[in-house]
């Protein structure tokens, strides 16, 4: 499974002013073979090959939600030797030295997934996320948590554009909560480290991530409505479509991620994702028409049994903390996101087997 090499380029080209910061640095990144680790891999591997940073990455991964034929492909077609994977559960972790950056990417964003592994979905967080830490403590490593937009549940109409300070209107029971509550206390374990050990942690916030490279078997929003154009399907809109999300495509977001890597910051959390435009599941559809330049049909249907109903009705960040503290700044659109990744998954969606 090859990605877009005009992305890992933009990547490239994005974080230009703080690629001399990744020069011999060593990284360990767990939920390193899902949707975003794949980019960080990638990314990695042509730094290493045309800029000489000499970067080593450990990639882990249990592959709960990362056995697809997509991964096996991409494994295989990885051509860095500083590039090393291994299978393994964060939850039972063994030890781990001489590491600059360790980063918890590991866990289960899919409603999809995190309903049918809930309590994998917490031990992720938190017994995982500890495990990691603890790493990180004994290395003097810089950590990153990657938490999620979930954490603000559904946000009252004057927290939208959602800021970091906002404290979230969530739920401890309920269908999302393994998920959203296991991402709070991910995130309160990486303030207690950081106050009782001093250790350098960071949190980001991803806001609905899209791009190739995602597996028609995610089941979130975009790989469904572009694998029900593929297999020549009615898109499947859930409710009334009401719901409204702002998409940020996937190059953007692995810029603001790596900027956090490398932050002079510490303690800080930060929103990356795409502060606009803010639109409904019906205007998404709209919008791959556009992309695709064909008319699609559409059914409003009833929430599966598999997917939690209590979905929130918004999810909009403000991003300014990111654009004054980390100079990030997302540049592609909707139209050109979606036609990247239906021309990807045009290729690659048809020979995927779980």
């Amino acid at each position: 499974m090859k990605l877009l090499e005009k992305d890992i380029k933009n990547i490239t080209e994005s974080i230009s002013d703080i690629i001399p910061k990744f020069e011999n640095k060593k990284i360990f990144i767990a939920g390193g073979l899902g949707f975003l680790g794949k980019y960080f891999a990638t990314t990695v591997s042509y730094l290493n090959r045309y800029l000489n940073t000499n970067i080593t990455l450990y990639l882990v991964d249990n592959l709960i939600t990362s056995k697809s034929s997509n991964t096996s492909e991409f494994c295989s077609q990885i051509r860095d030797d500083n590039i090393h994977i291994k299978e393994l559960d964060i939850t039972n972790f063994y030890d781990f030295l001489d590491v600059d950056i360790v980063v918890n990417a590991a866990g289960i964003a899919s409603p999809y997934y995190y309903r049918k592994f809930p309590l994998e979905t917490i031990n992720a967080s938190y017994m995982g996320n500890k495990n990691l830490l603890d790493l990180a403590l004994r290395n003097n490593s810089k950590f990153i948590f990657f938490s999620s937009s979930e954490i603000y549940g559904n946000p009252d109409l004057n927290n939208i554009p959602t800021k970091e300070t906002y404290n979230g209107n969530v739920t401890s029971i309920g269908s999302r909560s393994c998920y959203d509550e296991s991402k709070r206390i991910g995130e309160t374990l990486c303030y207690v480290y950081n106050e009782k050990y001093n250790l350098n942690t960071n949190i980001v916030r991803p806001f609905n991530v899209y791009g190739p490279g995602m597996s028609k078997f995610d089941y979130r929003v975009i790989p469904n409505f572009i694998n029900n154009v593929i297999e020549n399907q009615k898109l499947k809109i859930y409710s009334d479509g009401s719901q409204t999300r702002t998409y940020c495509y996937v190059s953007d977001a692995i810029n603001g991620f790596l900027r956090v890597f490398v932050t002079d910051n510490v303690g800080e959390t930060y929103n990356i994702g795409n502060s606009g435009p803010e639109i409904s599941l019906i205007d998404l559809k709209n919008e791959l028409e556009k992309a695709i330049n064909s008319k699609v049909d559409y059914e409003l249907i009833s929430y599966p049994d598999s997917y939690p109903p209590d979905e929130p009705l918004r999810r909009c960040p403000d991003i300014s903390k990111a654009n004054e503290q980390l100079n990030y700044f997302p540049k592609i659109g909707m139209v050109e996101g979606l036609s990247n990744t239906f021309e990807w998954a045009k290729s690659h969606f048809p020979n995927e087997k779980s």
